[in-house]
């Protein structure tokens, strides 16, 4: 084979994974994002209110502490109740004594009737007051449940499962019917953000939000946009599963797409760092050569070029690129 014939097919061996390598640099579509800050709030907010007024005798809870739903979180005493509960039992114990006096008085008139001493009038009369002094005790203990429901209701029950928030009380305290013992967070938690209005009809339910929390990112699903604007800002919620509870009220950042722009995206393993800076290799008249580029978000395996590419330049090996500069 002649020489010269020799070097071509060298050369064209030399230059196949230059091209195999090669891609052409197009603008593409990449979501434009918006950062704002959420807020860690809990889906129901409940508070665990007192049923009777009293004084608080016990506090089993403290802010921060994780309850079942009906757990006992606090007992408050009326000491009335105890004294009403006392009165109800004499009530019972006279109108029990007039009930043994008036059913010996009905049997000594069935008896005297028999013998035709008494009439059937007195009789009747006999009957009625038996009667009437149990419906008095029935009465009287129907009360006294009464009474004792209303002691029992003086346990505090957590309305629901969850992280008690806040316990603006404290033992000893007297509480009237209605006031809060404690406030308990619950049914899950999610981000709530307050955006700008003028990304509001940007804004779409299901799209995905990019979560930054210290060195940690997660991703999250924009599950309801509030129709309400409030302060010139739109609220919407974001699901996000396993969202730590520890801090309610915690502000995370947040990255929302808010529209979406043209880019120059190249792959990220065509990036080749020296010194801190950021190179491409680039063909261009036969010859590949390295580029200083300017870089800035990542969109998957893919990078953006801010500066030093434009649109139709097409790419070579940057690594090959870099050893032949460097040789």
């Amino acid at each position: 084979m002649p020489i010269l014939a020799r070097m071509t097919m060298l050369g064209l061996l030399l230059l196949a994974p230059v091209a195999l390598h090669a891609q052409a640099v197009t603008m593409q579509e990449v979501p434009e994002w918006k950062s704002v800050y959420g807020r860690i709030e809990p889906r129901d907010r409940v508070p665990a209110r007192a049923r009777i007024g009293g004084i608080l005798t016990a506090l089993n809870v403290s802010e921060g502490d994780l309850v079942d739903r009906g757990q006992p979180l606090a007992l408050i005493v009326d000491e009335k109740l105890q004294f009403q509960m006392q009165a109800v039992d004499g009530e019972l114990q006279a109108l029990e004594s007039q009930l043994t006096n008036a059913e010996a008085e009905l049997a000594r008139g069935e008896n005297l009737l028999e013998r035709g001493v008494t009439t059937a009038q007195r009789l009747d009369a006999l009957r009625t007051s038996v009667d009437v002094l149990k419906n008095q005790i029935e009465a009287a203990k129907a009360n006294r449940q009464v009474i004792e429901q209303q002691a029992q209701e003086g346990t505090v029950l957590a309305p629901a499962a969850g992280r008690v928030l806040d316990v603006p009380v404290t033992s000893g305290a007297v509480l009237m019917p209605g006031e809060a013992v404690a406030t308990v967070g619950g049914g899950g938690f999610f981000l709530r953000l307050a955006i700008p209005e003028r990304h509001a009809r940007a804004l779409e339910e299901g799209a995905e939000i990019q979560i930054i929390e210290g060195d940690m990112a997660a991703s999250g699903t924009l599950a309801r946009i509030y129709p309400q604007i409030e302060n010139g800002r739109v609220v919407a919620d974001v699901e996000v599963k396993d969202l730590s509870d520890a801090f309610v009220d915690a502000r995370v950042l947040v990255r929302v797409p808010v529209g979406a722009r043209q880019a120059l995206l190249v792959p990220q393993d065509k990036v080749l760092t020296r010194s801190g800076l950021d190179f491409v290799a680039v063909e261009a008249q036969g010859a590949t050569h390295l580029r200083a580029v300017v870089l800035g978000d990542a969109q998957g395996d893919m990078v953006e070029v801010l500066t030093g590419l434009s649109a139709g330049e097409t790419l070579g090996d940057a690594s090959n690129a870099g050893a032949a500069a460097h040789e």
